[in-house]
């Protein structure tokens, strides 16, 4: 009796590991990855703009976690106060990979990389998010060009689901390790969609100085102070004067 409760055993173990096996691989089917699309946009106008993020998919059961990498130029920067304030309004989940200054120009700025959370627990298949992007000051041009264009290249699209295992590598997406939630305590395996389907990049304009009237401008600003300091001069003098009369009367 022993030996075939054994033999019972290792046939019950392979059959759920079997079948376990089969649902992790229908987790993220090659016909559902194929159905995911994400697009990009920019609005807005000026030095402040907004990352408008969208994702679709096809129905699933199970809940799907989705992580937007987005690589950003010195040009921009996120202001992680704006972030904190919006997570609790909004509960807009965004990490960045570190410090930024907020206050330094472009020419002294590196670039840097958002961590954009778009998880949700629905199976609807459509998920939107809007993140603030703002605009560093760049160089006075010398040129004559009074604008500097700023591309921001397509975001890396990262999912995973708490309900399933990562499947291997396979021809449509590549396991990577990432931060697991907003927390960034610790590392996850998400699934990188590498066929996604995008649109993007995007790019912006910004004014800049013209260095071209460096010249003019000081010659003007030196102008006006002068003109400014005689005149306070002059009606210190005056006031200066007529109490000093007034008093000696």
């Amino acid at each position: 009796m022993q030996p075939l409760y054994f033999y019972y055993s290792v046939a019950v173990l392979y059959f759920i590991h079997n079948g376990s096996s089969q649902e992790v691989q229908s987790c993220f089917s090659s016909e559902w990855l194929t159905s995911v699309k994400m697009s990009m946009k920019i609005a807005k106008a000026g030095f402040h703009r907004e990352l408008q993020y969208s994702i679709q998919y096809g129905k699933v059961d199970h809940d799907v976690k989705a992580l937007s990498v987005q690589k950003l130029p010195s040009g921009v920067y996120m202001d992680e106060y704006q972030l904190a304030n919006l997570r609790e309004d909004t509960g807009l989940e965004v990490l960045l990979d570190s410090k930024l200054d907020l206050e330094a120009p472009e020419y002294l700025s590196t670039e840097f990389t958002a961590f954009i959370f778009l998880s949700t627990s629905e199976n609807s298949g459509q998920h939107a998010v809007m993140v603030p992007v703002h605009a560093r000051y760049h160089r006075p041009s010398d040129t004559g060009h009074l604008q500097v264009k700023v591309d921001i290249e397509s975001p890396r699209l990262l999912i995973r689901s708490d309900q399933c295992k990562i499947p291997p590598p396979g021809s449509s997406h590549v396991v990577v390790e990432a931060p697991c939630t907003l927390s960034n305590v610790s590392l996850c395996s998400w699934l990188k969609i590498l066929d996604l389907q995008e649109t993007g990049p995007v790019s912006l304009e910004i004014p800049v100085g013209d260095a071209t009237q460096t010249v003019t401008v000081c010659i003007v600003t030196v102008l006006v102070t002068l003109l400014s300091c005689s005149l306070i001069l002059r009606a210190m003098w005056k006031h200066s004067t007529y109490n000093h009369s007034k008093k000696t009367m």
